[in-house]
């Protein structure tokens, strides 16, 4: 199957969300905290079928961060920290129409807009209907045992996804929580 590079680059709908967190339980944040993301829906070319070969799903991961997260990025007010992403597949698509763009290709496009990043990017996926919302997992993009960048950004799009649609969901930040308290790494046993 072939990509049609006018749905890649043509979504039906682009989300850029921008959040700035400034306290915390009735106390000011440490530091403030920007966090952004950018929201996709796609056409599902997969839609209402069974389709043994992603590769198309699989190829159009890199072009949706190359030529959208860079607007995400340009959101925060400092470097990147931390990352995250996240796809819901509408209800006549499968689980792995989500896991076919987030993770065989998607990573190194995200770690290049990002600029860098050794460790893993935490992702989440689901098939749901219209309007549901999803926890984006976020974690520091160079070390995964760093604590404080371990969060969720809530995010989603009223009308989306449809049912032969994705929602691809690539979020960023600048910082870890307002005001971590748990230990910045893990605990030697």
């Amino acid at each position: 199957m072939t990509i049609d590079h006018t749905m890649t680059l043509s979504p039906r709908k682009i989300v850029v969300v921008k959040e700035t967190v400034l306290a915390e339980a009735g106390s000011p944040a440490v530091r403030t905290v920007t966090r952004a993301a950018v929201l996709l829906v796609i056409a599902n070319p997969m839609a209402g079928r069974f389709v043994s070969d992603l590769s198309a799903l699989i190829d159009l991961g890199p072009l949706l961060a190359e030529r959208w997260l860079p607007q995400g990025v340009a959101q925060l007010e400092g470097p990147v920290v931390a990352y995250g992403k996240a796809a819901v597949v509408g209800v006549h698509g499968d689980i792995e129409h989500a896991a076919a763009v987030l993770h065989p290709k998607l990573g190194k496009a995200m770690r290049l807009a990002v600029g860098g990043g050794e460790a893993i990017i935490p992702s989440t996926a689901k098939v749901a209907s219209a309007g549901v919302r999803i926890d984006v997992p976020l974690g520091h993009k160079d070390n995964v045992w760093s604590f404080n960048e371990l969060d969720t950004f809530t995010l989603g799009v009223e009308d989306a996804p449809r049912p032969d649609e994705i929602l691809v969901v690539m979020a960023v930040s600048d910082g870890g929580r307002p005001d971590p308290r748990v230990g910045a790494g893990r605990l030697a046993v």
